[in-house]
């Protein structure tokens, strides 16, 4: 059940030009659209003023449906809702309760930071992996990690090797060190 909407000065400003018993209809009106979706059947000034204001009013009823998914209903057909706090507190309680359950977003350049890769590196290689158009995910940060763990090699070598080679990603199995037995010794060194 929609809890509240915007009350445009438009709308003030049209009901200021009717008279008293004209203006309740018009804002009775409005009311009854905005809450229950119901078109009020309307006559002479009243429905004029209504006429002026109905493409706002039927904008954001529409705004309201698309957002929530669901057409408006009338409040009496569903006594299970409302509640006895103010709309205004309603809402207040409704963000509360949708901002407590986001979970905080995974930070894949600052994670890669924080295991010790250098900055450079890693800002060279979030580079690669845009130009590649794969996501950086906690699942893509960890596998990555795993495999350069079981390279056994230095981890910042392991991501220049990524970015030199243009890799999104790393596989152990990729990586096979130079043969050093025809290397002269102080190359081993």
């Amino acid at each position: 059940m929609r809890q509240a909407f915007n009350f445009y000065r438009s709308y003030w400003d049209v009901a200021k030009e009717l008279n008293d018993k004209d203006r309740l209809a018009f804002y009775d009106a409005l009311l009854t659209r905005q809450f229950t979706g119901e078109e009020t059947e309307l006559k002479g000034l009243v429905k004029f003023a209504y006429l002026s204001q109905k493409h706002s009013i039927d904008k954001q009823i529409k705004g309201y449906e698309d957002k929530t998914k669901r057409p408006l209903q009338d409040p009496s057909q569903d006594p299970t809702q409302g509640g006895t706090q103010g709309p205004s507190v309603q809402e207040k309680e409704k963000e509360k309760v949708e901002y407590t359950n986001k979970a905080t977003p995974f930070m894949f350049r600052s994670s890669l930071l924080k295991y010790g890769f250098k900055e450079n590196l890693v800002d060279d290689w979030l580079k690669v992996r845009k130009a590649k158009k794969v996501t950086n995910t906690k699942v893509a940060f960890e596998g990555f990690i795993k495999q350069v763990e079981q390279s056994k090699q230095d981890k910042n070598l392991i991501l220049q090797l990524c970015v030199e080679k243009s890799w999104a990603g790393f596989n152990s199995d990729w990586y096979k060190p130079t043969n050093t037995f025809n290397l002269p010794p102080e190359i081993i060194d």
